[in-house]
């Protein structure tokens, strides 16, 4: 073991899912080696546990898991479990953590953005619960950055990650394994894949778009070996670590060719996407998007036609922006539901208590307490189950859902890379007004409430403030506004946008169409367009 001097590298503040930057900047000198270590003294050291470690193999992540492995060791691990290759989705990362009892996990990604030299990289840190590190980890991470004095690294040759089996690395046990067997192994316990095959065999088709990242070869090994769906099923099925020059965001502006195949004539049945680490995920039908916080509604609605949950559901969760489309249906099957801030790790303790068993976020992230993080190739699967048992279209599931449940019409509206300075004292004029709000009229909507909102934890008591801003209207329309955590340069502005439609009319408008006044209400409040002299978001979903 060698003991580096070092001294503080200033921003190294973990968001809502862990350090990113830009990839240049954790090649640098020690700034790798300071997060990691910093990590590692925040929870307690690491002499004598195991730890989890993988990632989305974007550009840097080989090198930099050679680099942790050897840290690991250094500060007295006693074994690593490693993807081979360094890969692991994140949640198949989560689920190895809790089948093999680990203390914990490192994920190096940065999820849904774009990799390579000149993009993004990422680190988080898991729990031994398999979920992201609370605020109080989080917190504690930050503050050892900010004193660090020295890192601890093992003088050796970087470890062979390419090769299944066990081997040492200095006193450590380094076990490199299959990343995509105990996930799948996973998923065919969960759903029912006879049923599955029978519909792949009945002449279904699929196309499911990996963005030539993380869940390319998971979604192979699933879908077409073990469900038997026709080879090429699953397109960009090759991770790279530019991910061929996509950004790895499975929304309907980025994920264009499947959103175009899905449209046009001769579409395939269903379509669905994931992005770089293998979380996050899109639903498509042929001729019908289905938004994030719909899908989350539906697979609350027909969860019990899945083996898994054939029980039924402990609860649900969505966070805060995420369309109020499941609130519905859980009160209409008496389940508890939870509104939380925005990051995974608030579902985590709601699920290890028991309190829930399905959660979603309006970013293309659903998933249960199967695992600890949210899972896109899970929610696929559920989509599927569903389809087959119901044997109905996606579009025929949608109409069947909003003629029971109405219909909230959903959008998000980003506005990427503003001055930070510039988007913050927007948003600090629109806490200063928000007392002054209540009844008066925007657009023909008129105020109910405005807040700033707050949360605090049912199992722990933790509160946690400044989660966003909430424009609620009289008869369930609202707007919400946060800036993003998941960023690495400038600040994105989220501009949520809800309107409920009880029906049985106006059921079948286009989003856009339907949320014009809202949009409008949203610009009268707050002057984004005309404040940021931007002609509109950036991307819209």
């Amino acid at each position: 073991m060698t003991r580096h001097a070092t001294t503080p590298i200033d921003g190294q503040k973990p968001g809502t899912s862990g350090l990113r930057k830009k990839t240049k900047v954790f090649m640098e000198p020690g700034y790798l080696e300071n997060f990691v270590q910093a990590t590692f003294d925040a929870i307690g050291g690491i002499a004598g546990k195991t730890l989890v470690l993988g990632g989305d193999g974007r550009y840097f992540g080989a090198q930099a898991a050679a680099t942790i492995c050897k840290m690991a060791a250094a500060n007295g691990a006693a074994r690593l479990i490693v993807g081979q290759g360094a890969w692991l989705s994140t949640p198949a990362a989560s689920h190895l953590i809790r089948k093999r009892g680990a203390d914990g996990g490192l994920i190096l990604s940065a999820s849904h953005n774009p990799g390579g030299p000149d993009a993004d990289f990422g680190v988080k840190y898991n729990m031994a619960n398999g979920g992201p590190a609370p605020e109080s980890v989080t917190s504690a991470i930050y503050a050892r950055t900010q004193e660090i004095t020295e890192y601890h690294i093992l003088d050796a040759a970087d470890p062979d990650l390419q090769s299944v089996g066990e081997t040492r690395l200095g006193e450590t046990a380094l076990e490199v394994i299959d990343p995509v067997s105990d996930y799948a192994d996973m998923m065919e316990s969960i759903f029912d894949f006879k049923a599955l095959k029978t519909v792949f065999q009945s002449g279904f088709r699929m196309r499911m778009d990996s963005m030539c990242a993380i869940t390319g070869p998971y979604a192979v090994e699933i879908l077409e070996r073990r469900l038997g769906a026709p080879s090429g099923t699953v397109s960009h099925e090759t991770p790279l670590p530019d991910f061929g020059g996509m950004h790895p965001d499975p929304n309907p502006t980025w994920a264009h060719e499947l959103m175009t195949e899905m449209m046009g004539s001769g579409a395939p049945d269903f379509g669905a996407a994931s992005d770089g680490d293998g979380d996050r995920n899109m639903v498509v039908g042929a001729g019908i998007y289905v938004s994030p916080s719909d899908s989350l509604a539906v697979l609350a609605a027909n969860a019990h036609l899945v083996p898994g949950y054939s029980a039924g559901l402990k609860g649900v969760a969505r966070s805060m922006p995420t369309s109020a489309a499941v609130d519905r249906v859980a009160a209409e099957m008496g389940l508890d539901c939870y509104e939380t801030p925005t990051g995974w790790k608030f579902f985590g303790n709601l699920m290890d208590a028991g309190r829930v068993s399905l959660c979603g976020e309006e970013s293309f992230g659903t998933g249960s307490d199967h695992v600890r993080e949210k899972d896109g190739l899970w929610a696929v699967l559920m989509w599927l189950n569903i389809l087959a048992v119901r044997k109905m279209s996606v579009t025929e599931v949608m109409a069947d859902h909003w003629a029971r449940f109405g219909r909230n019409y959903y959008s998000r509206h980003d506005y990427e890379a503003l001055p930070t300075e510039q988007a913050e004292a927007m948003l600090a004029d629109l806490r200063g007004k928000l007392g002054t709000l209540k009844s008066q009229t925007f657009e023909g909507l008129t105020v109910e409430s405005s807040d700033e909102f707050s949360y605090e934890d049912p199992v722990d008591g933790a509160i946690s403030k400044g989660q966003g801003f909430r424009i609620l209207f009289e008869g369930g329309s609202r707007v919400v506004l946060r800036l993003s955590g998941t960023g690495t340069e400038g600040a994105t502005l989220r501009v949520y946008l809800e309107r409920y439609a009880a029906g049985p009319d106006g059921l079948d408008l286009d989003p856009q169409d339907a949320l014009a006044p809202i949009i409008l209400a949203a610009e009268e409040i707050v002057g984004i367009r005309a404040r940021t002299e931007r002609i509109g978001p950036d991307v819209i979903t």
